[in-house]
């Protein structure tokens, strides 16, 4: 008898593990682990998606003729962990060896290496099969590169795999349409109201041992609708393709306040859990384009995202781990603001990202990226607990994906390893593709004084401090040629508008630890 685990990102019919299985004699182990729910304070809708998506497939593999070994959250006799749950697994049905797939975080890869030692089994670990670049593929890629671009990786695996590609060339003579991609949104434009699903009588017993358990964690249930089956999450690709794909393109960097979805896909959530393919959705889109119901700088767009960065990410994540964890080459070391988790700020895109994110356990990645992590990076937040933000509340965020995304792109922490450039703006880049500034406290034309936007002076402030480390970068070379061309007078105040501003957060980061008026 074999011992199958399938661990909560792997809910893959096709997933390597499970390739052999014979229903007549093995079973498959399904766990649900303290250890996992709470090693960062996740999203209430981030737990509940996993662990009602995780008795969903266990359903789905019962109905199949498969032995199924679940442990849930509440049993009285879980030991809260991994290894505990294997042990006790082991006991029951004395296995000859166990079988897993590698794990998507370094944490969890390093347990289950450990598992064969701790329950005196063998255990075998199979590579896992779904994704377009295995590791040992990235690192042969990578090895002895001066530097990694996507872009670079990205066109290897479009000639690999065949996307968007005719007799051998990128189709419609470009590699990328990024330049057509960044419209700003019209003001009355009509959005698609995007599928989303009601949640049945598992998710509903989901979500109330969620509110019992960690009802104090951050986010409401109250808008929960990700696909928690693998027939929603097909649904949901179809929806995005029919929809949403047509205009994905144009405005994929587009923010509008009230709208947290626009044009986006919203898969990553059912796809960074198995019940999609990176290969299944990057193909609807391609069929999209090829058969004219969407135009190509969508279809590129998207399918870079999915083959391009998604692949990319994960494989500096597993080349560079684990000290890729504590990378800080700008040395910020600020503590992360408070209106982080309660949205309380008088930023109305800050307010927006967060308050959407509390919402919807969701915000896009120009959200992401030039709000969130744009001040982040501006202010000097400390690396790891930004990234720890990120990983807690979004309902999208394994480690892998996220701590790249974070770390290198966000923050720039890695000094350039992952990108060429810090993605540092001032207000005007948040004007210029959202309606936040209309309704905002701040001036986002005034550089400097109490009612300029906050990213205005704390976008010259951080050149200011780290221009030993950037101005040599050449695509940092306009901007520093713009700072040099400013006042002495000038750049003191934007030194001292910034202090001011940080101190300020730091003041109210005291109040809220203690509870002073």
């Amino acid at each position: 008898m074999i011992l199958r685990v399938v661990l909560g990102d792997q809910l893959s019919g096709d997933l390597a593990a499970l390739s052999d299985l014979d229903p007549k004699r093995d079973v498959v182990l399904m766990m649900e682990v303290r250890d996992e729910v709470t090693y960062v304070p996740h999203h209430k809708q981030k737990i509940v998606l996993f662990l009602s998506a995780m008795r969903h497939f266990a359903e789905e593999m019962r109905s199949h003729g498969i032995a199924i070994d679940y442990v849930k959250l509440d049993d009285p006799t879980n030991t809260g962990s991994f290894i505990g749950e294997v042990k006790r697994a082991v006991a029951r049905h004395r296995p000859a060896r166990i079988v897993v797939t590698e794990a998507g975080e370094w944490r969890v890869q390093t347990a289950i290496e450990g598992w064969s030692a701790a329950v005196g089994v063998p255990v075998e670990i199979r590579e896992d099969t779904r994704f377009f670049s295995s590791r040992a593929r990235f690192r042969e890629w990578s090895k002895g590169r001066k530097s990694w671009r996507m872009e670079h990786f990205y066109r290897e695996m479009r000639r690999e795999h065949g996307l968007l590609m005719d007799k051998g060339q990128p189709a419609g003579g470009e590699w990328n349409y990024d330049s057509e991609n960044r419209k700003r949104l019209p003001a009355r434009i009509r959005l698609p109201e995007r599928r989303r699903f009601s949640p049945d009588s598992i998710t509903l017993e989901v979500i109330s041992l969620v509110l019992k358990h960690y009802g104090t964690n951050f986010g409401s249930l109250d808008t929960f609708g990700w696909p928690v089956t693998r027939a929603q999450a097909l649904e949901a690709l179809h929806d995005f393709v029919e929809h949403a794909l047509p205009s994905f393109g144009d405005y994929q960097d587009a923010m509008k306040a009230g709208a947290p979805f626009l044009y986006h896909s919203l898969l990553a959530p059912p796809l960074n859990i198995g019940l999609l393919s990176p290969r299944e959705i990057c193909t609807s889109a391609e069929v999209a384009w090829r058969s004219g119901r969407a135009p190509l700088n969508a279809v590129e767009g998207f399918i870079r995202q999915v083959l391009g960065w998604r692949e990319y990410v994960r494989g500096v994540y597993w080349t560079l781990m684990p000290d890729y964890a504590a990378v800080n080459a700008l040395e910020a070391r600020r503590p992360l603001p408070l209106f982080y988790w309660d949205a309380k700020t008088d930023m109305r895109c800050l307010h927006e990202a967060v308050a959407s994110t509390e919402r919807n356990a969701y915000s896009h990645h120009i959200q992401r990226l030039m709000v969130t992590g744009n001040f982040a990076l501006l202010a000097g937040i400390d690396p790891r607990e930004i990234e720890r933000w990120y990983l807690a509340v979004y309902a999208d965020a394994l480690e892998w994906v996220e701590m790249p995304n974070t770390l290198g792109m966000a923050v720039f922490a890695d000094g350039g390893r992952m990108a060429s450039k810090p993605y540092a703006a001032s207000g005007a880049y948040i004007d210029r593709m959202s309606d936040f500034c209309s309704g905002c406290d701040y001036d986002v034309k005034q550089k400097t004084g109490p009612n300029a936007c906050p990213f205005n002076y704390l976008y010259w402030a951080f050149l200011i401090r780290n221009r030993k480390r950037l101005e040599h970068n050449p695509r940092m070379a306009m901007p520093y040629r713009s700072l040099a061309s400013s006042t002495d007078s000038k750049k003191t105040s934007y030194v001292q508008d910034a202090e001011r501003f940080l101190d300020s957060l730091l003041l109210q980061a005291d109040v809220g630890k203690t509870g002073a008026s």
